[in-house]
């Protein structure tokens, strides 16, 4: 017996190895993986439409049947033609549209276009964009052929009762930078390439009818008569 009994643990052994071994290959090795979609290289967005996290300045009901929105230059000279057009339209139908403004800057041929953005941005931080933007508009030949703008829109702030050493610090800071090249990005996306550029209910306004006010009207008219 004595010599049996290697013979006999080397058996159990192995027996135990084998069984073990066809255990494990019936075990499933991990529990099932839920299908993920496959990784892609990130697709550039340059055409993405940025976060609107400061709404365009507007005059009129936020929810009109008619949104008017208008991508400008303070210092562009056709910018401030449509000035009194946008004024009488705005005077004549009331709360039935919207008019947005934009502020699209064109400083390589425009050069205080900038900071005559910025400054309307800054009179908005005391709440008196839209006396600004009227005054630069204007008064637009009285600053556009000055060496340096920058004292006459320090004038119109302190004609419009602002504080006067708050309007030079915000003219220059973070959020009136932050909103005007949000609006420029806004336009880019949007394919405005020269001021003014007019949309009305999302579609591009035809340059020759936007800058005559009949012209326009007939445009706002047909937009209203197709809300009805």
């Amino acid at each position: 017996m004595k010599r049996l009994l290697p013979i006999i643990i080397i058996a159990i052994v192995l027996l135990i190895t084998v069984g073990g071994g066809y255990l494990l290959m019936r075990m499933p090795t991990s529990a099932p993986v839920a299908s993920q979609p496959p990784l892609t290289a990130a697709t550039p967005t340059q055409h993405a439409a940025p976060i609107d996290t400061q709404p365009a300045h507007y005059k009129g009901r936020i929810d009109a049947p008619v949104q008017i929105e208008e991508f400008g230059d303070y210092q562009c000279p056709p910018c401030g033609n449509f000035h009194p057009i946008a004024k009488r339209v705005l005077a004549a139908y009331g709360d039935r549209i919207r008019f947005s403004f934009r502020n699209f800057p064109l400083p390589a041929i425009h050069k205080f276009a900038s900071i005559a953005a910025r400054a309307a941005e800054a009179a908005g931080q005391q709440g008196k964009f839209w006396e600004m933007h009227d005054l630069l508009y204007e008064r637009q030949q009285e600053w556009s052929g000055v060496e340096d703008a920058r004292p006459l829109f320090v004038k119109y702030a302190q004609e419009l009762g602002l504080d006067v050493n708050r309007f030079q610090q915000d003219t220059d800071g973070a959020v009136a930078g932050m909103r005007v090249a949000q609006d420029k990005d806004i336009g880019d996306v949007r394919g405005v390439k020269g001021t003014p550029t007019l949309f009305l209910n999302g579609h591009e306004v035809p340059f020759e009818q936007f800058m005559d006010y009949d012209k326009l009207r007939a445009v706002i008219d047909a937009a209203l008569a197709g809300k009805a």
